[in-house]
C-alpha cells in the first residue's frame, strides 16, 4: 500500500466514525428548507449534500479544503522554474485535506505516468466516430470505452467487502486521472491536427506540462498556463452537474470510469462547461461587426446594449451561486497581466471586466453582473494558439475529473448510499403546499 492509500485509510476511518456520531447525535435536525420555487426552480440553493472537498461561498468564493486560490498558488510545490503549483498537488489536498510536500507531489505524478497508456481498443473507438463529432462526445466515449479495465468493477464481481469499496475505487481513479490526458491530447490532435499525435515525454514534466507537450503546445508560458488552468477548473463543491452527476451515478455503485463519463456529458452543456467557448465565439463577434481591432469604450457599450435588447445574454457573467466576480477570473487575469497585456482578446476582456458588471445592473435582470471563469479562459488559450474553442471544455473535464475523482473515493469510504430524492406533483404542490 502507497502512502497516500495508507493515509487516506486512516483519514477514511476516521471521518468514517465522525459521521456516525453526527447521525447519532444530529440526524433529525433540519439543515435547510424547501420552497415551492426551489423545487421547480433546479433545487437551486437546496442543502440536501455533502461533499468535503470544496465549498462555495457566494460572496467569498471558492476554498479548496478550506484553502483560497491565493493559498494554493503560494503553498502548493512547484514544479523547478514554475510560477504555479502543480495540479498533482491540488489532488493531494482534495483527497486527504492536507497540504502535500514536493515528495507527496512527485509520488502522484510518478503514478500517473506509470498509467500513461490507453488501451488498444480506444483509438479504434474514437476513430470510428466521424471526424467532426463534438471533442466532449469523443471525451465521454474514450473514458466509457476505458471502462473495460475497471478494477472496482471487477472486484465487485469477485464478491468484495463494502469496507474495500474505497481502495477498489482510489486504484481505478488513479489510473484513471493518469490516463486522462493522453486521452484529451489524442481527441485535439485526431481531430483537429490530421491526427500527427505526440507522444507523452519520456520523462521530467509534471502532469500539466505533459498535457501542454501532447497538444503540441511546448511554450515554457502555456505549460504554466496549463498548471492554472487544471488548478482552477478542478472543484466547484458538490452542487455543479458534473460534480452532481459523478456522485449520483456513482452512488448506484458505478464504478468511476461510467460515473465521469455521466458527469462529463453534464460538463458539456451549454449551461455548464461549454459555457467558455461561448465566450470567445462572442468576443469574435464583437471584432468582427465592430471592424476588427478593439473596439472603442463606445462602440463595446453600444455592442453590449445591443445584446441584451435582443433578449441574449453576455456570455461569461453571471454564476448560479457566486454573488462576486469569481476568484478563479481574477487568478486568470493576473496571468494575462503579467504574459499577455496587449493581447487583442485580452484587452476586449479586460474592457468587458469594467464595463459589464454596470450595464447589467443598469439592465436590471441579473442577480450577479459579475465575471465567472468562463469570462476569461478562452483568450488565454487562444494567445498561445489553442483557438479550436470545441475543444476547451475537454481541457475543463480533464482538470475537473480531480474533484469528481476525489469526491468518489470519499463517498465510497465513508459508505454514502445510493442517491434518491423524493418526487412530488404539481398537484401534489396545488393541495399540500
Amino acid at each position: 500500500m502507497t502512502a497516500l492509500k495508507e493515509k487516506l485509510a486512516a483519514k477514511i476511518t476516521a471521518v468514517g466514525a465522525e459521521v456516525t456520531s453526527l447521525l447519532a447525535e444530529k440526524g433529525e435536525n433540519k439543515i435547510g428548507d424547501v420552497t415551492v420555487a426551489q423545487a421547480y426552480g433546479g433545487m437551486r440553493g437546496v442543502k440536501a449534500l455533502v461533499t468535503e472537498t470544496s465549498a462555495l461561498d457566494p460572496m467569498e468564493g471558492i476554498r479548496f479544503r478550506g484553502h483560497t486560490i491565493t493559498d494554493l498558488q503560494r503553498h502548493l510545490p512547484r514544479a523547478e522554474g514554475s510560477r504555479q503549483p502543480r495540479p498533482e498537488g491540488l489532488f493531494y489536498l482534495l483527497l486527504t485535506g492536507e497540504m502535500p510536500t514536493p515528495e507527496d507531489v512527485d509520488a502522484i505524478s510518478a503514478a500517473w505516468r506509470e498509467t500513461e497508456r490507453l488501451p488498444d481498443h480506444v483509438p479504434a473507438v474514437l476513430d470510428s466516430l466521424p471526424i467532426d463529432a463534438h471533442p466532449m462526445t469523443q471525451f465521454s466515449a474514450g473514458i466509457l470505452a476505458m471502462q473495460t479495465d475497471s478494477i472496482f468493477a471487477r472486484r465487485y464481481r469477485e464478491g468484495m467487502r463494502k469496507t474495500e469499496y474505497w481502495d477498489a475505487m482510489y486504484d481505478d481513479v488513479m489510473v484513471l486521472l493518469g490516463r486522462l490526458p493522453l486521452l484529451a491530447a489524442y481527441i485535439y490532435r485526431r481531430t483537429f491536427k490530421n491526427g500527427e499525435h505526440i507522444p507523452p515525454a519520456e520523462k521530467g514534466l509534471d502532469w500539466g506540462a505533459n498535457l501542454a507537450h501532447m497538444l503540441g503546445m511546448d511554450h515554457p508560458d502555456f505549460k504554466e498556463l496549463m498548471r492554472l488552468y487544471l488548478v482552477l477548473h478542478a472543484d466547484h463543491e458538490g452542487g455543479n452537474v458534473s460534480a452532481h452527476a459523478t456522485h449520483l451515478v456513482g452512488s448506484a455503485l458505478s464504478d468511476p470510469y461510467l460515473s465521469l463519463s455521466a458527469g462529463m456529458n453534464g460538463l458539456a452543456g451549454p449551461l455548464h462547461g461549454l459555457a467558455n467557448q461561448e465566450v470567445m465565439r462572442w468576443i469574435v463577434a464583437v471584432k468582427e461587426k465592430l471592424g476588427g481591432g478593439v473596439p472603442t469604450q463606445d462602440q463595446l457599450i453600444d455592442f453590449l446594449w445591443e445584446t441584451l435588447n435582443s433578449g441574449r445574454v453576455i456570455p461569461g457573467y453571471g454564476h448560479g451561486v457566486l454573488r462576486t466576480t469569481d476568484p478563479r477570473y481574477m487568478a486568470q487575469r493576473r496571468f494575462a497581466q503579467e504574459h499577455l497585456p496587449e493581447d487583442e482578446n485580452f484587452r476586449i476582456a479586460d474592457m468587458l471586466f469594467d464595463l459589464v458588471p454596470s450595464i447589467l445592473k443598469e439592465h436590471g435582470k441579473a442577480k450577479n453582473p459579475w465575471p465567472n471563469v468562463d469570462a476569461h479562459s478562452g483568450c488565454l488559450l487562444v494567445h498561445y494558439g489553442l483557438a479550436e474553442y470545441d475543444f476547451y471544455t475537454v481541457l475543463f473535464g480533464v482538470s475537473r475529473a480531480m474533484g469528481v475523482m476525489a469526491s468518489l473515493v470519499w463517498d465510497r469510504g465513508l459508505l454514502l448510499p445510493l442517491e434518491r430524492p423524493k418526487s412530488v406533483t404539481t398537484d401534489w404542490v396545488r393541495e399540500n403546499a
